[in-house]
């Protein structure tokens, strides 16, 4: 490429995103499978957060950080799939590079969140474990709010750093994204620009948002799994266990698969596999979230079934309300 095609080169109109695969007989069970998960995530989400703030029995700490969990999931699952169905039903795969930009932003932003929620809710399990007594002391509802709020204000200032960096970047040539949605890798694979300031910046920044929370929930497992080991009975092991079993289930969920899709090397025979992971933490995990605390957690299962016979009382009132008049 000349010198003056290079610095006419900028931001361009659109980007094609390729998506799955370009099989039209895919495309309709694909829109109804994308629907029905988008549909279920928003449903449990929304029933968790309900039930969160609905249940006196669940405002303490660890659901407080359970509700800010499945709010992240909501919306989280609203940057992608939303305009994933709209391209399976209309079969029109543009998106604007503005656009594409406000997804790659909120998309990171959110996940970067989840990764600092994450360590909170670990750090949360550990004093619950390791400093009983100590518990009530220390994760008072100051520090709760603290953490949740540190929590959500990283993951977006982090991501507003890269993206500033990112919207400096020349785009030229091919204006296909070999991917569902816009991500931060296929986002450079298209710069004709020198890239290597915002790979540097968001080396650090990930680091800082995403290794160290992964270490720090690492660590606090490690200790987690010390102090249960150490339990004498058996009924005491289990109990214990089952407090965080839920909460280690996500982060092994969620952790596993993001280091596969950003570790897996970056080559042909392998990209099909790496979209599907990318959709396994992207789409998959908001999905199961609820029903892993759902299943696996006893109060939120006795919540829930308060919710379900209030929900059902009102209703029966109502029919009968109607009946008289």
């Amino acid at each position: 490429m000349e010198k003056g095609e290079w610095d006419n080169c900028t931001l361009p109109v659109e980007f094609h995103l390729l998506g799955m695969g370009n099989i039209p007989t895919l495309q309709t069970p694909l829109f109804l499978l994308s629907l029905i998960i988008y549909l279920v995530t928003m449903v449990g989400n929304i029933l968790i957060v309900v039930v969160v703030m609905a249940d006196q029995h669940l405002h303490t700490c660890m659901y407080f950080f359970l509700g800010n969990l499945s709010s992240l999931e909501i919306c989280y699952s609203s940057t992608i799939l939303p305009r994933l169905l709209a391209s399976f039903l209309t079969g029109d795969r543009t998106i604007s590079a503005h656009g594409c930009i406000v997804q790659f932003y909120f998309f990171a932003a959110l996940a970067c969140t989840e990764c600092y929620l994450l360590a909170a809710m670990s750090y949360d399990r550990y004093l619950a474990i390791c400093q009983p007594l100590l518990y009530a002391g220390l994760m008072t509802w100051k520090l709760c709010l603290q953490m949740a709020a540190w929590s959500w204000l990283m993951g977006f200032l982090i991501c507003t750093v890269v993206t500033s960096f990112l919207l400096q970047l020349k785009f030229c040539g091919p204006k296909a994204i070999d991917h569902f949605f816009c991500d931060f890798t296929t986002l450079l694979d298209l710069a004709c620009s020198d890239t290597r300031a915002v790979t540097i910046v968001s080396f650090f920044l990930c680091v800082l948002d995403v290794v160290f929370p992964f270490l720090f929930t690492l660590a606090s497992y490690v200790c987690i799994i010390a102090a249960i080991l150490r339990i004498p009975s058996s009924v005491g092991r289990q109990k214990a266990f089952s407090t965080c079993s839920s909460h280690l289930t996500v982060v092994t969920l969620f952790y596993g698969t993001l280091i596969i899709v950003y570790l897996m090397p970056r080559t042909a025979p392998l990209r099909q596999l790496n979209k599907v992971f990318s959709f396994f933490y992207t789409v998959l995990t908001p999905l199961v979230n609820p029903l892993i605390y759902s299943l696996r957690n006893r109060e939120v299962r006795e919540a829930l079934r308060k919710a379900l016979r209030k929900a059902l009382a009102c209703t029966q009132s109502s029919q009968q309300l109607c009946t008289l008049l």
